[in-house]
Order: structure tokens, then C-alpha cells, then sequence
């Protein structure tokens, strides 16, 4: 039965494909008839027959399709174009009623087929599909194909894109890591664990980033060391913020009061500035000068850095200008890429600024990040505030990202910041406070060590 099936499947292929490969394609199915005897071998010769028919049947057609354009407009020996009319390989109406009847007895058997398929011990079907190989040209080759195409582009990944990205990560790291031996040391365990094959356990872009970032930190010990995969191909753009985005952070620090999200007078005439980030002076320096203006008749004053999550050095020299009554230098800023350093100073005293001698106290906590970091340590360390609550994050180098490809961004911290009076920072250990208590505290003791003190003067 099965044998006539296939023969009138046969009818389905064009004809000069029957006239050729016919009698061919039935000694084939007749000898895996013949040798693949049984339920699960028979199952698998119905499916090959299917796969067959799915994957060659239309490619014979596209083969005819494109004899047809090579054919017709042949240059005759005098370079004159002649033309010629082929036959039809429309397969006729009959071949399309029998295959479709064949496909839909297929279709309606085949979940009967599988049911019955599962009765079998899983261990017994995996041992039947691997014992008979199938002989079915067009549908192992295609298979094989396939196969062949997954396992190139696994290895195409991991031999090219992977070493490809691990080999700019380990410049890049090695150009712009702010310590070199730490570059080196992190550089050379990528390389190892992609030596080792450990990279192959990410079975993405975005897990194979992750997975090179852990390993970054596990050899640096640095948290901020990060690989992060852009899904969308990241566009070519020049450096520095495009006008829009500089519009959208206008309407946002607009929106969040340049994030002074407190500023009072408080008892015994203390200050209160609770500011939970450092913005651009450029574009909140004005909002910045007033504030400061509003505080110059206090006697004591307290920034609340608890929630400050950094931001722009220019901004710190603004405001730590209102406390000195000449221009102090407060860090400098060294960018490993370049070799340079650049000086942060004070400005020059304000003109009826009266702020320059008053108790400074400062509030910082574990949230406490990067500039705001730069600020408490600076005064700390100029002997110009009292630091009171918990030790901030740590985070003394500056991160810079890079883009590798369209695709793959890594962020290397490049930039350390040093105090030129104790010629270190606070990367890694935080900055300490002078008074110790609960961030939650902080406010209520800094209060009274205040009071205190003006009592006390």
C-alpha cells in the first residue's frame, strides 16, 4: 500500500523529474521498505515521505522556475534573441486530488500514529530512532543541513564573536582601567576562562555579557566593572548630549527643583539643604547660587547627602565655594586613557557671601555615591565640616563606557579622583563619618551637635 502511495506522490513532481529520477525514487522506497520493517520504523518512513514531499516538491518547481527565465531569451548564433515556448509543469488536476487526499489521510492518522507511539518506553524509541539511519536523500540531506548550519554558527559564535568581544574587552581594559596591573590580572582571566571553554555556559549575547562582567569582578574585585548587550544596534552619534536630551534634562531638574528637595531654616537658626544630587551647573547653577544666597545670614549649616547619587565635580566646586573665603583646591581628577589630570578648585569668593566661617555638618549614608562622596571627603579632609552617620558606598574611580561594536558596551572605571591633602580617596572604603550614628539619626544629631556648638561659641 504504502508502495502506491508513493508512486502517486510521484505524479506530483514535474515531469521531467518523473521521467528521470521516477523509477529511481520507488527501487529506493521499495529497499527501505523492505528493511525497515516494524511500527516505529514504519512511522519514521511516513514521516520521511512527508518531509520529502515538503521540502523537494517545491524546489523542483523553483528549479523549472528558473529554466524558464534562462530559456526564454537565448542569444542565437547571430546575437539575435530568439525565443521559445516550454511545456507546462503544472502538475495535472488528478496528481493534486490524489496528494491531497493522501496529506489529509496522513494529517488524520498521524495524532493516532503518535498516541500509540508513546505506549513505547522512551529508552526503546531513542534506541530505534538512532539504530536506522534514514536513506532518504532529499530529507536527510536537508537534516543534515540544518544540523550541519547550527552546529557552524555555534562554533562562528564562540570562535569569532565571542573572541572577538573578550578580545576588546581585555584592550580596552588594559587602555583605560585606572589601575594597570588590575587591567592585566582581569585581562588575563577572561582570557583564561575563555580558554577553558567557561564561556560557553552563556547561551546569549545578553547572558554571555553578564557572564564576562561576574568574571571582571570576581578578578578585580571592583563592582563597577560591567559588559552590558544592546539588543537594538546602538547608532554612531558624537560625543557629549544631543540638543533634545539637553532640553529633556532642562524640563527634568525644572520638574524636580534642580532635586533641592529641601531647603529650610531650622531651630536655633541652622540651615537645613537637603540636595539629592550634584546637576549641571550649566544648567542649574543659577537655582544653586539662589539657594546658597538664602542661607547666608544662618549660623550653622547641614547638606543632607543621605540620598545623593552624585553627578557633576563643577557643581561641587559651586557650592563648596560658599564655605572657604579663598579658592581651595578640592581634588584632582586623573583619566588613565588620556594620561592627564585635571584640577579641581574652588572659585573665587563670593562677593557678601557670609558662609565662610560657619559650622558646616554633612549627612551621609550607604546611598551616598560618587560626588557626592567627593564632597564630604573634601571637607572632611579640609577640616571644614563634621561628617555624621554611615559610611558612604565607595565609589572614588569614575566609570567611563565604551562601545565595542553595535551591540556590546563595556564600562571601565578610568578616572580616580585624589585629594591633594591626603593624596588618596575614598574608592573602596567609603568615606567614614566623624560622628557615627544611624542615617535616620543623622539629621537629630547633627541638630544637636550643632546647637551645641553655637552655644558653646
Amino acid at each position: 500500500m504504502f508502495e502506491k502511495m508513493y508512486a502517486w506522490l510521484l505524479r506530483l513532481y514535474p515531469s521531467h523529474f518523473r521521467d528521470r529520477y521516477g523509477e529511481e525514487a520507488l527501487q529506493l522506497f521499495r529497499d527501505r521498505a523492505r528493511h525497515e520493517t516494524g511500527f516505529l520504523p514504519g512511522l519514521r518512513l511516513c514521516l520521511d515521505l512527508i518531509t520529502d514531499l515538503a521540502i523537494s516538491l517545491p524546489r523542483q518547481y523553483r528549479y523549472v522556475q528558473r529554466g524558464l527565465i534562462a530559456s526564454s531569451n537565448p542569444l542565437g548564433r547571430d546575437g539575435i534573441p530568439s525565443f521559445q515556448v516550454l511545456k507546462s509543469e503544472l502538475p495535472s488536476r488528478g496528481a493534486l486530488l490524489s496528494g491531497a487526499l493522501i496529506a489529509l489521510l496522513t494529517l488524520g492518522t498521524l495524532p493516532l500514529v503518535i498516541s500509540r507511539a508513546g505506549d513505547y518506553p522512551a529508552s526503546f524509541r531513542l534506541l530505534e530512532m538512532k539504530a536506522a539511519p534514514s536513506r532518504t536523500p532529499a530529507a536527510g540531506g536537508l537534516n543534515n543541513e540544518i544540523n550541519s548550519r547550527r552546529t557552524d554558527g555555534a562554533a562562528e559564535l564562540e570562535a569569532i564573536d565571542r573572541h572577538r568581544v573578550i578580545s576588546k574587552a581585555v584592550e580596552y581594559l588594559n587602555r583605560y582601567y585606572i589601575d594597570p596591573e588590575v587591567a592585566r590580572q582581569t585581562g588575563n582571566a577572561l582570557l583564561a576562562h575563555e580558554k577553558r571553554g567557561d564561556d560557553e555556559a552563556a547561551p546569549d549575547p545578553a547572558a554571555f555579557a553578564e557572564l564576562v562582567t561576574r568574571q571582571m569582578k570576581d578578578a578585580s574585585h571592583d563592582q563597577y566593572l560591567m559588559m552590558v548587550y544592546e539588543p537594538d544596534k546602538t547608532p554612531d552619534r558624537p560625543p557629549g548630549p544631543t540638543e533634545e536630551e539637553i532640553a529633556q534634562y532642562r524640563k527634568e531638574m525644572h520638574r524636580k527643583n534642580c532635586t533641592f528637595e529641601q531647603i529650610r531654616i531650622l531651630s536655633h537658626h541652622i540651615g537645613y539643604i537637603k540636595l539629592n544630587a550634584f546637576p549641571d551647573p550649566s544648567v542649574c547653577g543659577a537655582k544653586a547660587k539662589a539657594v546658597m544666597a538664602s542661607m547666608n545670614h544662618v549660623d550653622a549649616i547641614i547638606f543632607d547627602l543621605r540620598d545623593n547619587r552624585g553627578g557633576y565635580s563643577d557643581m561641587v566646586a559651586l557650592l563648596a565655594t560658599y564655605l572657604f573665603d579663598r579658592p581651595t583646591h578640592l581634588n584632582d581628577f586623573y583619566d588613565r586613557g588620556s594620561n592627564s589630570t585635571e584640577q579641581v578648585w574652588t572659585l573665587p569668593p563670593v562677593p557678601g557671601n557670609k558662609l565662610a566661617d560657619k559650622p558646616v555638618y554633612v549627612l551621609i549614608s550607604p546611598t551616598t555615591f560618587s560626588a557626592a562622596e567627593g564632597f564630604s571627603y573634601d571637607l572632611k579632609v579640609l577640616k571644614r565640616a563634621t561628617l555624621v552617620g554611615e559610611t558612604t558606598s565607595g565609589r572614588g574611580h569614575m566609570g567611563t563606557p565604551h562601545r565595542m561594536d553595535d551591540h556590546f558596551i563595556i564600562r571601565v572605571p578610568g578616572i580616580r579622583v585624589t585629594n591633594p591633602v591626603s593624596g588618596t580617596n575614598w574608592e573602596g572604603t567609603g568615606v567614614a563619618p566623624d560622628v557615627r550614628v544611624n542615617a535616620a539619626d543623622a539629621l537629630e544629631t547633627a541638630l544637636r551637635l550643632a546647637a551645641s556648638q553655637l552655644r558653646t561659641k
